[in-house]
């Protein structure tokens, strides 16, 4: 395979694998190469990035590489999480707040085969505005990443705890996952207390 091609596969796959990062050994396994010819490309990608003044970064955390953005550039990020102009939610999070609601602690992988599609960004969103946290790793390859709601999320929504969730029978056939979460966040809206200002409607 071409160098050029198998560098740009590579930060392609750890683009998708988000927080979770990938390990040399997933990433040889998948491209179909050697380890030791995958930590050249990721040596050559992280001086490439550090060299040529990218906005992201790569970096090694418990043994998994990762793209990952600038710490000098997290007020800029901030101001983009609470930016007004974000402050909806998209059908996509909706969807994915729900299943976590309900189906929590849950990783992005279980969340990503109920609603078939990908999960992360819906996830990095939900987790900026504090609406769900990590709550754990799972027993599995790689120790996912578990997903919970949080105390904001209750308070939003005027909740007492988890029980006092609607009871309908949500998440079973995927077919239908976008009018349930509506009807579902429709009856979660009609209990908000006053002074709420997140913004729940699907763009």
């Amino acid at each position: 395979m071409d160098y050029l091609k198998l560098k740009s596969i590579i930060e392609g796959l750890l683009f998708l694998a988000g927080e979770e990062g990938l390990s040399t050994k997933q990433i040889a396994d998948i491209v179909e190469q050697q380890q030791e010819l995958v930590e050249q490309c990721l040596e050559d990608m992280k001086q490439d990035m550090e060299q040529g003044g990218r906005g992201l970064q790569l970096v090694r955390i418990a043994g998994h590489y990762q793209l990952a953005t600038l710490s000098e550039h997290a007020p800029y990020f901030e101001k983009l999480a609470y930016s007004p102009a974000r402050a909806s939610l998209s059908q996509a999070a909706l969807e994915t707040l729900a299943i976590v609601a309900y189906r929590q602690p849950i990783t992005r992988v279980e969340i990503e085969e109920i609603r078939g599609v990908k999960s992360e960004r819906a996830i990095h969103t939900l987790v900026n505005k504090e609406l769900i946290e990590e709550k754990g790793r799972a027993e599995a390859i790689g120790r996912p990443i578990l997903y919970g709601t949080t105390k904001s999320f209750l308070d939003y929504f005027g909740l007492g705890s988890l029980a006092d969730l609607p009871q309908p029978e949500l998440f079973e056939d995927s077919d239908n996952l976008e009018e349930e979460t509506q009807l579902l966040f429709e009856r979660l809206e009609s209990n908000q207390p006053a002074g709420n200002d997140l913004d729940l409607e699907s763009q």
